[in-house]
């Protein structure tokens, strides 16, 4: 004789997995009533969805850093969903931010190495987000993540729209001083707020990214009416004097115009900074991620799709 599915069974289900109620009433149904059976087919069905998803577009959903209990390690993460109303959703930043502590704990070296780590005592991390997919409805994934140890900043913007993480080489008596928090913070926030940066400094950059940039900027030279009939020799030296404004600038960190005090560079306010608090300070790396940077955006007509759903019914 059947087991008779009552609503309790379907609710406790429903709060168990967070899969809507039909879905969960017919798994109920499948499994006579075995709860565990009816988790169990849900979740083999979530990862079926999951496949069925995966081609869908997803460029939004959040930047996020969580720095370890002693303070020396940060991780920083994308993972992406379809809409940014997803992106919002608690359970995906509750997910997001389970991905971080299973980094920090575990520090693997790739996005396939972190997926195959246990999640918690049901799930590997692939397991958890194919059953992210199937719970939301929204095809998901993790983009990429970093892992920075020593003297360092982090910065979130626009509750996850931006995240930046900046690594500085210091004594360990300075960097513990509020001052450099403050100085190490302002960084940060001139990676997030500014022009990005590609390098750090002038020496980084490569000599053959210089000469294509000279190449362009003396191509852009003659077309002005001044310089056009310049000899090359004459235009290279031209261009080569207004290289720090036109390429350097936007570059290099150190050559930016500082965001609160764009009467100095930043390679200034550092060297400002180490005076003033009596040590050497190294900007030696940084990180920036932009949520969807460089992504296909889904575009969708809510109001078209609204119209369809009422008139499909």
């Amino acid at each position: 004789m059947a087991t008779t599915i009552t609503a309790k069974m379907v609710s406790e289900l429903r709060a168990k997995t967070g899969v809507g109620i039909m879905d969960c009433k017919r798994a109920l149904t499948e499994a006579d009533g075995n709860f565990d059976e009816a988790v169990k087919l849900l979740r083999e069905k979530g990862l079926s969805v999951a496949a069925k998803k995966a081609s869908r577009v997803a460029a939004e959903g959040v930047v996020d850093i969580m720095v370890s209990e002693d303070g020396k390690t940060a991780a920083m993460i994308e993972v992406n969903a379809e809409t940014d109303f997803v992106a919002k959703n608690a359970t995906f930043r509750e997910f997001v931010t389970g991905i971080l502590s299973v980094i920090i704990k575990n520090r693997p070296e790739s996005i396939e190495a972190l997926k195959e780590l246990p999640y918690d005592d049901n799930f590997t991390v692939d397991g958890k987000l194919k059953d992210m997919v199937f719970t939301i409805g929204e095809n998901m994934n993790i983009r990429r993540f970093v892992i920075v140890d020593g003297a360092f900043s982090t910065y979130i913007h626009g509750k996850g729209t931006t995240g930046v993480i900046v690594r500085f080489d210091t004594d360990d008596a300075t960097a513990e001083k509020p001052e450099f928090a403050e100085f190490a913070k302002n960084i940060a926030l001139q990676i997030a707020a500014g022009t990005p940066p590609t390098y750090i400094a002038k020496s980084d950059v490569p000599q053959s990214v210089i000469d294509e940039e000279l190449e362009v900027q003396i191509k852009v030279a003659k077309t002005d009416e001044k310089l056009a009939n310049k000899p090359d020799a004459v235009l290279h030296k031209i261009v080569e004097g207004k290289l720090d404004k036109l390429f350097f600038e936007r570059a290099c960190l150190l050559e930016q115009p500082y965001v609160k005090d764009d009467s100095m560079t930043v390679g200034k306010y550092v060297a400002a900074t180490a005076k003033e608090l009596g040590a050497d300070i190294k900007v030696t790396g940084f990180w920036l991620y932009e949520r969807g940077e460089g992504l296909e955006k889904r575009e969708d007509n809510f109001a078209e799709e609204i119209a369809s759903l009422v008139k499909g019914n």
